[in-house]
């Protein structure tokens, strides 16, 4: 009796255990999928964080793991702009046709193809055989090129959206009749809205420094203005030495007999003058400039030399004694010269500044440079003027933080900006008795050194 209960059993729980087969190899087949997915999201999000000025990696990255997890055969990242989309980045096999997909050339909108569609409706465009589309029955060329040269079948279309507006869309095409489902198209989706957020976010930071670089030209301008009487000055000098030696050859030239020695010798210094009045202009041009960012190979030293001549009158003015100890044998830096010189005229003008307000006692300014090892090169500016206070020092760096009466407070932010971008830092302490001190680091280039 026991025995035939057993049997019954057996028998009413085996189509149980078929049952339970299929639904765990479905179960562990989507935990697969989960895994893959949070793996391919996490591996668009570091491409967006390694890569927040580029959007091509980021784009690459996107369509990579789309087309990998829905296991489609081609794909395209599109943008659209005027009305009409644009390739930015391509999945095709070694063995496509250059002219599929091609970059960065006009699609061409044309009336009731997929892509008009797209743009019509704003919501993907799944068509399960592209070769039953009315579009490729009419033989639009491009739906006709897409079916017959490709080889596509299937098509998906998502819009990447902002706020309602099309800003692009990804394309994922099967060589063979097999409609997309429901997860993919939603997985999809989450890549548009990443490709989405990194597009606004590399628009906004190209904005942010279009903004920071004419907030940097206005400061310059500024600046120069202050200088203008030391300007003038660098420039009077040699302009009167022209003058000068230009008179004094006439001279030697219209004696009888004519000094040919002296006259010579007199329009080399005419020369030496007017080269040494080009090259104030020449600073001042560059400094003026509004230019995009460009970055060289820079002796820090010379760099430096230029924006303390510039500033020379200035301090005289102000009663201020400048002295400069720059180390020699430094490793050249990468950067843009205009700016870092930008950061040091800054510097400069806000301690002559900070010591012309003393009523009695020593002003000095030194200006140094030193090899910061790991950090690369260190400039500090340290002036003995009435120093900071520990609101100042908390605050010094803030946009529009100011502790001068006619101040705009975006001087010191611009240059910690600057810094940054090159790598660096930029700080400020208490000097030990009074005064102030600034300081700012810039990598090294490998392997070269200052004369």
């Amino acid at each position: 009796m026991k025995r035939a209960d057993k049997s019954d059993k057996t028998r009413r729980e085996a189509p149980t255990a078929r049952r339970r087969i299929p639904f765990r190899a479905e179960l562990q087949r989507q935990v697969t999928e989960l895994v893959e997915q949070q793996a391919a999201i996490s591996e668009v999000l570091r491409a967006i964080a390694n890569s927040p000025h580029d959007l091509q990696p980021i784009f690459d990255t996107i369509l990579a793991n789309a087309t990998r997890l829905c296991r489609a055969h081609l794909g395209a990242l599109l943008l659209f702009e005027e009305n009409d989309f644009y390739v930015v980045a391509r999945r095709a096999p070694k063995n496509a046709s250059p002219d599929a997909l091609p970059l960065h050339r006009r699609l061409g909108l044309r009336p009731d193809t997929p892509l008009s569609r797209l743009a019509k409706k704003r919501t993907p465009i799944h068509d399960a055989d592209l070769a039953a589309d009315q579009s490729y029955l009419d033989r639009d060329l491009g739906v006709v090129f897409v079916v017959e040269s490709l080889g596509a079948r299937t098509s998906l279309l998502v819009p990447m959206l902002k706020e309602e507006e099309l800003i692009g869309a990804i394309t994922l095409l099967r060589t063979e009749v097999q409609p997309f489902t429901q997860r993919q198209i939603d997985l999809i989706a989450d890549f548009a809205a990443q490709a989405t957020i990194a597009l606004e976010n590399t628009r906004r930071e190209r904005q942010y420094r279009e903004v920071n670089m004419e907030l940097a030209h206005a400061t310059r301008v500024l600046a120069l203005g202050q200088l203008s009487a030391s300007i003038a000055h660098e420039l009077k000098q040699p302009l009167a030495a022209i003058v000068t030696s230009g008179d004094a050859s006439l001279r030697w030239l219209t004696r009888q007999p004519p000094d040919i020695e002296e006259a010579e010798l007199a329009l080399e210094d005419i020369i030496k003058a007017a080269n040494r009045a080009s090259d104030v202009i020449g600073r001042i041009r560059n400094l003026i400039t509004n230019n995009p960012a460009h970055k060289e190979l820079l002796d820090i030293n010379a760099a430096i030399l230029e924006v303390t001549a510039l500033t020379h009158r200035e301090a005289v003015k102000n009663g201020v004694t400048v002295h400069t100890q720059l180390a020699d044998h430094l490793p050249r830096i990468e950067a843009d010269r205009v700016q870092l010189q930008q950061v040091a005229l800054n510097l400069i003008l806000n301690a002559i500044q900070a010591m012309s307000e003393l009523g009695d006692g020593l002003r000095e300014l030194h200006i140094s440079t030193d090899n910061a090892e790991s950090e690369g090169v260190c400039v500090a500016v340290r002036d003995s003027g009435p120093g900071l206070s520990p609101e100042s020092l908390r605050r010094l760096f803030e946009p529009f933080y100011t502790t001068k009466p006619n101040g705009m407070g975006m001087g010191l932010s611009i240059c910690r900006r600057i810094v940054e971008v090159h790598g660096g830092r930029l700080w400020a302490t208490g000097h030990a008795s009074q005064g102030a001190l600034f300081r700012f680091t810039i990598p090294a280039a490998t392997g070269v050194i200052s004369r």
